[in-house]
């Protein structure tokens, strides 16, 4: 039911909450080739970075936060700043309960204001189906989504003494013209976002 989740602007305040929810993709799975969970430290200044742009955004259940989706840049030359990568991370126990697309539909209508044109995606992927550390979820997810498979590394991402490969999926939220209007910072369109909507 749309009451059950919260979706709100992520804070600085949030990051042990964030670390406890991600800390399992970083020691149980390769779906982050992270293979140290960062500290709480760490996270208030990825906050704080991301925010000074871009979306980032928790989702709470009876006052606890059981998700947290961002954008970052996709690519530090000019050129491509019209792009941007999405992450995503739901708490075991809220996985399969529809929060994942409640995220991302928020995520997109906010960098769709902001003028953002194409999201990307990078996600680990395994060689075989039956690979403890990581299954095909993610991509299935984004393809639900409307996202499309664009290109695959092979073999690029080694945990678990064993080798990962990665793909990029994208989907394209905005119309691509010439004299393209320049994107807005998330400060900027922060007060027209209506975070009950979501």
């Amino acid at each position: 039911m749309k009451n059950d989740f919260k979706i709100r602007k992520a804070s600085e305040a949030d990051a042990e909450a964030l670390v406890s929810i991600y800390a399992p993709y970083v020691l149980e799975t390769a779906i982050t080739y992270e293979v140290e969970v960062p500290t709480v430290e760490d996270f208030r200044q990825r906050i704080k970075n991301i925010l000074k742009k871009l979306p980032y955004l928790v989702a709470e259940q009876d006052g606890k936060i059981v998700g947290y989706a961002y954008a970052a840049p996709f690519h530090v030359r000019v050129a491509a700043r019209f792009n941007v990568e999405a992450s995503i991370y739901i708490d075991k126990n809220s996985q399969h309960s529809g929060l994942g697309k409640r995220l991302y539909i928020a995520l997109e209508d906010i960098l769709k204001k902001q003028g953002y044109l194409n999201i990307n995606v990078s996600i680990a992927y395994p060689d075989s189906e039956d690979d403890e550390h990581l299954s095909k979820n993610s991509a299935e997810f984004h393809e639900h989504l409307g996202y499309h498979m664009v290109g695959e590394f092979h073999k690029c991402g080694y945990k678990f003494n064993r080798w990962y490969n990665l793909i990029w999926m994208e989907k394209i939220i905005g119309e691509h013209v010439e004299n393209q209007p320049e994107v807005k910072r998330f400060d900027e369109i922060e007060p027209e976002i209506d975070f009950s909507r979501y």
